[in-house]
């Protein structure tokens, strides 16, 4: 179903985007101070909830409160869901804070709720609305144990019965299973192999005989220790006919169609986790005194800082395309919602790592004032687990990547400006034109293009030299990857790819991030808001974002400016001093 009003961009409103601040403020005042000893939701009262496995309630209280899962329901049924990215851009409030409940009380609704404004009934669509603005949950059950990321091999069973369904068989490691009110279950409804085996349908748990549903027990997790992790036992329980979500043998179908938000959005939410652990990182750095000098006068410190904002800079600005195609460019959002869900995780998990050498041994306290570190990177890999987990990911991409090679790259038009435009206003999601596998790629064109208006541009000082050949660099390895995607088998563009296959899909992913981190620069504008807003104009940034891409990609590298590091550390430092946030917002917050 439709439910957006409009096509095409919209500029932007300064009311809107005000509006926006204000969630977000409102969401930051409500959590408070971390630190203060009288805040009910400090980060030590969050790290106790954490070794007790559970949410702390205050918080779950103070998000039900705030309604939080107005975020998740479109304004066409009484929400505030607009747009994909500033969807994930007022959870990263809840992630910065702590991942498990960013992910349990709030995007695990979002993620089942996705298939039902997609291909809902009013009917549907308008019970689940009800359902999220009164406070309740849903749960989405992809997983069975047996198949893992092949939900399209899963048993679970939907058999016809009278005028509805009944169910039989386990879905496992499925986030609220108990506790929430209503599921989206993916199930077999045909013997027969094929994608028009499955369906989708929505189930009110009030409606279920007792004996037909049994709670498996809890499956424990080292991160995101908070989540109700359970399991689902059905026998033989009947569910009405109208629980049906779209048509039947539509499940796959629809699933794929909801992996182009959600791949891109909780990737982006996750963002807040690893802003905390930098900013972790940096106060441990400013206060900890080695041989009577601060730890952040060693060079290496102030390096490793450096470099992750920029790798945070480089992952926003991919999520940002990401999520913001599914608005501007709805049909080839599916590689890239792939290559975000891929790539964002991974990038942010080795980002951490090398956070973690400048904690030294402080890196294992799970309490006390460094504490938050290692429950962030804990919580970081789990998001990369799931019905859309790395594998299922890299699954999507190689298939496509020939046909690009051949058809779109170095010769589509590139993606329009508003691709890269945090904050401007986007139409609502008409998921009608999403399209399962994409004819275009507009962002990995864009590369053509900003390279020659790099190129172009007389304000670069003393980084133009840099810039121009590291934009070079990334020009000639989509070159490169044309030709190698070209070459590639019948036999590597399935599941059973072989390593080189592999290794293309990462290269690739790694030339759309530099693709967009161009994007963002080029089309920066500069709204009313803090220091941070101008920063993203400065050639330094990029100029740091782009070697740190070419040298994971094995690419020679020129020796990045003077001063270019010494310029991202002075906006680390400004940033923690002002607390605002390290992202492309620069968000304020509350301590």
């Amino acid at each position: 179903m439709n439910l957006s009003s409009a096509q095409g961009t919209r500029p932007p409103s300064v009311s809107e985007e005000s509006a926006v601040r204000a969630r977000i403020a409102s969401l930051e005042k409500r959590f408070g101070s971390r630190t203060d000893l009288a805040n009910p939701l400090r980060d030590t009262a969050l790290l106790d909830a954490d070794e007790r496995a559970e949410l702390l309630p205050a918080a779950e209280r103070m998000l039900a409160e705030y309604r939080l899962n107005a975020e998740f329901v479109p304004t066409a049924l009484g929400g505030r869901f607009v747009q994909v990215d500033t969807l994930a851009r007022v959870l990263r409030t809840v992630f910065r804070r702590d991942g498990a409940l960013g992910l349990g009380y709030g995007a695990s609704s979002f993620l089942a709720a996705v298939a039902v404004w997609a291909a809902g009934t009013p009917r549907q669509q308008q019970w689940t609305a009800d359902l999220l603005m009164g406070g309740g949950r849903l749960a989405v059950a992809y997983h069975e144990l047996a198949h893992g990321n092949d939900f399209v091999r899963n048993e679970f069973r939907a058999d016809r019965h009278e005028d509805g369904y009944l169910l039989n068989g386990r879905k496992e490691v499925i986030n609220n299973a108990e506790r929430a009110e209503a599921l989206v279950l993916f199930t077999r409804t045909s013997p027969e192999p094929g994608s028009r085996s499955h369906s989708v349908l929505l189930v009110d748990k009030e409606l279920l005989p007792p004996n037909g549903l049994t709670y498996l027990p809890a499956y424990p997790s080292v991160g995101m220790r908070g989540c109700q992790l359970g399991g689902l036992d059905f026998t033989d329980c009947p569910v009405p006919g109208d629980a049906l979500v779209g048509g039947e043998g539509d499940g796959v179908e629809l699933a794929l169609r909801s992996f182009q938000l959600t791949r891109s959005a909780v990737p982006s939410m996750l963002l807040g986790g690893a802003d905390s652990a930098l900013r972790t990182v940096v106060g441990f750095a400013l206060d900890r005194q080695l041989h009577s000098r601060p730890v952040l006068d060693i060079p290496h410190a102030r390096s490793t800082l450096a470099g992750a904002f920029l790798d945070l800079l480089i992952c926003d600005s991919l999520a940002l395309a990401a999520t913001r195609a599914v608005h501007v460019l709805p049909a080839e959002s599916s590689v890239l919602a792939a290559v975000v869900k891929y790539l964002v995780p991974k990038m942010l998990g080795e980002t951490t790592y090398d956070l973690s050498t400048v904690l030294g041994a402080s890196f294992y306290v799970r309490d006390g004032r460094y504490g938050m570190f290692q429950k962030h990177v804990r919580d970081l890999p789990v998001i990369s687990l799931g019905h859309a987990g790395t594998a299922a990911c890299q699954a999507t991409i190689i298939p496509q990547l020939p046909r690009l090679a051949r058809r779109s790259w170095l010769r589509d038009e590139p993606a329009p400006a508003a691709l890269f435009r945090p904050c401007e206003g986007l139409p609502p999601v008409d998921f009608q034109r999403l399209a399962l596998a994409g004819p275009r790629d507009s962002l990995a064109a864009s590369l053509v293009a900003h390279a020659d208006a790099l190129t172009a541009r007389t304000d670069l000082g003393a980084y133009r030299p840099a810039l121009t050949t590291l934009a070079a660099s990334l020009v000639a390895e989509l070159h490169r990857l044309k030709d190698a995607c070209g070459r590639l088998s019948p036999k590597d563009r399935t599941a059973l790819a072989s390593p080189h296959a592999y290794a293309l899909a990462d290269r690739y992913a790694l030339v759309l991030a530099g693709a967009a981190c161009l994007g963002v620069w080029l089309h920066h504008t500069v709204p009313a808001g803090g220091p941070g807003q101008a920063f993203l104009g400065d050639p330094g940034w990029l100029a740091g974002a782009l070697h740190r891409i070419a040298r994971r990609l094995g690419l020679d590298t020129p020796e990045r400016p003077d001063g270019c590091e010494a310029r991202v550390v002075e906006e680390v430092l400004a940033r923690h001093r002002d607390a605002r946030s390290y992202d492309l917002y620069d968000t304020p917050l509350a301590d």
